[in-house]
């Protein structure tokens, strides 16, 4: 958290707010998010630029400034941009404020999230592999790439070199949907099953776009509401509970250090 869905929201529902806005300044509550340049370096550059665009790519946000470079955010486990909060967020870690007097605040309960100022964004998500939403993201595609992997299918769908933006969540929901065991080898799958995990991917990632996003953390949309995406899930952080589909108990199973949840009857184990 937050995914594909949640940061693709996020960035819908900053940009009418902070586009064609400078920064007149930046407080600093906590440097770790900062990895480049230095902290001071950081908010003299930043200061006086302008918002060109927010982009996103991958999990990652790009603000794209007046003088060419690039303010790169990257969210992790827990963190989140709040547009004018009512109250002091303890876990408040960069403050920015805009030409406005509107003030975006990165909070991060977790303090893993990332902040980079760069020249060259490709150095930071170069090696991100294709967006799965995008026209040029085909069955094709997913299946060229599926095929270099023996890893579990699960493992191959976290791998952002692979396909960027799928993380947890929405990969045991695509799993689930197109019928596939998590622990399937990636290079196992039919063509029939990689169409099926393409359709698949595609559905869930747009149906959570279009609720905004999953609450089941401590994700909130900028101005502090929650995402409804999680309540259309059929699996996921839903271990112990029937499935949708045959009723049979979902079951939790870890795969790569990472939570995965399934049925075990609809997604039935094959030799692989």
């Amino acid at each position: 958290m937050p995914e594909l869905p949640e940061v693709e929201t996020i960035k819908n529902e900053l940009s009418p707010h902070i586009i064609g806005r400078r920064f007149t300044g930046i407080a600093i509550c906590d440097a770790k998010p900062i990895r480049q340049p230095s902290v001071e370096e950081f908010c003299r550059k930043l200061v006086g630029q302008k918002i060109n665009s927010l982009k996103r790519r991958g999990k990652y946000l790009i603000f794209h400034l007046s003088n060419g470079e690039a303010l790169i955010m990257h969210l992790r486990m827990s963190g989140a941009l709040l547009l004018n909060p009512e109250q002091p967020d303890s876990y408040a870690r960069v403050i920015f404020y805009f030409d406005n007097n509107d003030q975006l605040v990165f909070t991060d309960r977790r303090r893993l999230g990332a902040l980079w100022l760069v020249e060259n964004k490709q150095a930071i998500i170069g090696k991100l592999g294709p967006e799965p939403l995008v026209p040029e993201f085909t069955i094709n595609t997913l299946a060229e790439r599926l095929h270099k992997h023996k890893a579990p299918i699960k493992a191959v769908l976290l791998d952002q070199g692979t396909i960027a933006g799928i993380g947890n969540m929405y990969a045991d929901e695509a799993l689930f949907k197109a019928r596939i065991h998590p622990l399937r080898k990636a290079n196992s799958l039919s063509p029939q099953e990689i169409q099926d995990l393409y359709q698949a991917i595609r559905h869930v990632l747009c149906s959570a776009i279009d609720n905004k996003g999953a609450s089941i953390d401590t994700y909130k949309r900028p101005e502090g509401e929650i995402g409804t995406a999680h309540f259309n899930f059929s699996v996921a952080h839903r271990g112990g509970e029937p499935c949708p589909v045959c009723g049979t108990p979902l079951q939790r199973l870890a795969i790569r250090n990472r939570g995965s949840y399934y049925c075990p009857n609809c997604q039935e184990a094959r030799q692989t």
